[in-house]
């Protein structure tokens, strides 16, 4: 793709929705130069692969890394399967356990697949940083960390505050920013992108690029994605998160629930949309003319088609409005068989039944669910925590939880 000549047009895009850029001035110098000279600039984004399983939170680099290709910029996805084993300790208060290398080669694989859901696979550099680090040498690696003190290190928040409540903080830890460092050095790259979290290791790339001699590079800093409920950021362990690998019809009635608060930053962080038309929408909402309700749909819609594309996108709304707003029942429920060896006396705990059908990790989670009036069964809500279900009455009985998942028994006889 043909870099974009229009400088001011690439820096609305390149700043949209972004924490951070130092220095601004020298990114728009090494735009303009670019433009100029018609040379891409490598734009980084390094991830550690700790993890199987992406949500919308850890798209928000990945999707800055995209409006650089569309500019016409070299995307560089950097896989960390060396720095993986050490773990990066930002934001920690304990050592991060490490991986072990088979881990690590299953995760990269499925984070890269994740990835290219976002990124243009064709116009993607993908990297391992294995390739420059492994080979490393003793006295290389001594000639490295010489360019870094301890008191440095003991700057950022994380090390400090472990230090001074005389907390373990591992060797190996101090070395994690200067592997992250060395790899811009190892790419060239111009600009580097990464978390608000990531900000110490972001620089200590663009120091040591200039120790070596080489162009330092331009660090963009990205928000934190708050989840769902508004307060506190996405993650699958508090359960205000959307995954990327989550069903179109279960990824647009999450995007349903999000708090009206938060579209603006969606709009900004987790769609394709063009800057200026986000800049438009956001218009139509602060004067009226355009419904919260109507915006979230085209927030959920364009998230959607981002990730299964636009027919998957058109039928999740479909499924929304049959289910939640005609309050009909979806066509297809996911059954579920009761073996009757559950059965006492011929009846079943409901939380206990919550829990063979899918729909609670556990009685007590269950006996919570009903209390909270979470639960219907055939559409009816109940709050009996002690409630139990005749052998007679459970044969096609449909359960609901919240507003998303269902379930219909079956007791393995005859209608």
């Amino acid at each position: 793709m043909d870099l974009v000549k229009d400088v001011d047009y690439q820096m609305k895009v390149i700043l949209s929705g972004v924490a951070e850029c130092l220095p601004e001035g020298d990114l728009r110098a090494k735009v303009e130069r670019s433009v100029k000279e018609d040379r891409p600039l490598k734009i980084k984004f390094g991830v550690d692969p700790t993890r199987p399983d992406l949500h919308l939170g850890h798209a928000v680099p990945l999707r800055k890394l995209r409006q650089f290709q569309d500019l016409g910029h070299t995307a560089i996805l950097l896989i960390g399967d060396f720095t993986a084993l050490v773990g990066d300790p930002s934001a920690r208060d304990v050592t991060r356990p490490q991986l072990s290398a088979e881990q690590v080669r299953a995760n990269a694989e499925t984070y890269a697949e994740q990835a290219f859901h976002i990124l243009d696979k064709e116009r993607t550099v993908l990297d391992y940083n294995s390739r420059w680090l492994a080979p490393l040498t003793f006295e290389e690696l001594l000639r490295l960390t010489a360019h870094f003190t301890v008191a440095r290190m003991l700057e950022r928040d994380d090390f400090s505050k472990r230090y001074s409540e005389n907390l373990s903080i591992g060797l190996h830890e101090f070395l994690y920013p200067v592997m992250q460092a060395y790899d811009s050095v190892a790419l060239g790259a111009d600009v580097e992108i990464g978390g608000t979290d990531q900000i110490f290791n972001l620089l200590a790339g663009r120091e040591l690029q200039r120790a070596l001699g080489q162009e330092p590079q331009c660090v963009l800093t990205l928000p934190i994605l708050v989840g769902l409920d508004g307060e506190k950021k996405m993650s699958k362990s508090l359960g205000n998160h959307v995954g990327l690998t989550d069903p179109p019809e279960e990824m647009f009635g999450k995007l349903m629930s999000l708090d009206d608060r938060l579209m603006p930053e969606y709009f900004r962080l987790t769609t394709a949309l063009d800057p200026i038309e986000v800049d438009g929408i956001l218009k139509d909402l602060d004067n009226g003319s355009l419904h919260p309700a109507q915006a979230k749909r085209r927030l959920a819609r364009e998230v959607v088609n981002l990730y299964w594309g636009a027919e998957a996108a058109r039928a999740a709304e479909e499924h929304f409005n049959r289910v939640f707003k005609e309050k009909e029942l979806p066509e297809e429920i996911p059954e579920v068989e009761i073996d009757p060896a559950e059965l006492r006396e011929g009846k079943i705990w409901l939380p206990r039944l919550l829990v063979l059908a899918g729909l609670a990790s556990s009685t007590s989670e269950g006996r919570r669910l009903i209390s909270q009036k979470g639960i219907k069964l055939d559409e009816k809500a109940v709050d009996d925590e002690d409630l139990e279900l005749f052998a007679g009455e459970l044969h096609g009985l449909v359960i609901q939880k919240g507003k998303r998942h269902f379930r219909k028994i079956r007791t393995g006889k005859d209608g």
